[in-house]
């Protein structure tokens, strides 16, 4: 019954979305996309989200699957809290929202009690980028694309600030060295990039590339299925060294 009425939401919601354009070589397509967040109380979620100009459009389920279909312009938001959750997640997921007007978002989640930190002006979000948390630990990291003029700056505050998982990631990279002399990534235009490379990306196919940190922070923005390659204890290559070595 639970996972019924998450399927069924998640249908209902899809239905509300549009299609894609018609591709003559394709006989099979995408109608609709809707990201979903489980998490622990919808109300909760429901109103931090509304603090970003998210309505909600459907509401339903019972006791045990509860779900709210939110919206904003065009773009779409599943909330779901299932017990027992469907879906454990280890780590916490990372949201990114472009908004029109990130001062106004400051000062709404400010008088409504979210901490936030100014990350920075990075290229993409060259009126700046912050970082909060909603309801359920998820990073929400939120940026406006226009530009904002030198005396309308802050000083970025917290210690993330300047593209904090990607600096972290560099950071370790730097400690335990191997990383290429410059970035293989280069420039929009097609020129090789002088940087040093300090980031390795990977998608799930298991393409890599080493990356600056301003275009290894592009990258995860424009590819999103681009994550962070880490190497610790916990990964594929220390774990297949210990399966090798005889007992």
């Amino acid at each position: 019954m639970v996972r019924t009425t998450a399927r069924r939401a998640a249908a209902t919601a899809q239905r509300t979305t549009g299609g894609c354009g018609t591709s003559p070589t394709m006989q099979s397509r995408v109608r609709g996309q809707v990201p979903m967040l489980y998490v622990r109380s919808v109300e909760a979620a429901r109103r931090f989200y509304a603090l970003f100009g998210y309505g909600e459009v459907k509401a339903g389920g019972d006791g045990e699957a509860r779900w709210s279909y939110l919206q904003c312009g065009e773009h779409t938001l599943l909330l779901a809290c299932v017990r027992p959750a469907l879906i454990q997640v280890e780590l916490p997921l990372l949201i990114y929202l472009f908004v029109t007007e990130l001062e106004t978002v400051r000062q709404r989640l400010g008088e409504a009690g979210h901490p936030h930190d100014l990350v920075g002006y990075p290229d993409h979000a060259p009126d700046g980028e912050i970082r909060t948390q909603d309801p359920d630990g998820n990073v929400v990291l939120v940026g406006q694309q226009t530009a904002v003029t030198g005396e309308g700056r802050s000083d970025p505050t917290g210690p993330e600030a300047r593209f904090s998982l990607i600096r972290q990631a560099a950071e370790a990279v730097s400690r335990r060295g191997g990383a290429p002399a410059s970035c293989q990534i280069g420039t929009t235009d097609g020129r090789p990039c002088s940087e040093a490379a300090e980031v390795k990306l990977a998608d799930t196919w298991g393409s890599t590339v080493w990356g600056c940190l301003t275009h290894a922070d592009e990258a995860r923005i424009n590819a999103p299925g681009t994550f962070i390659a880490t190497e610790d204890a916990r990964g594929l290559g220390p774990w297949l060294a210990r399966r090798a070595t005889p007992r």
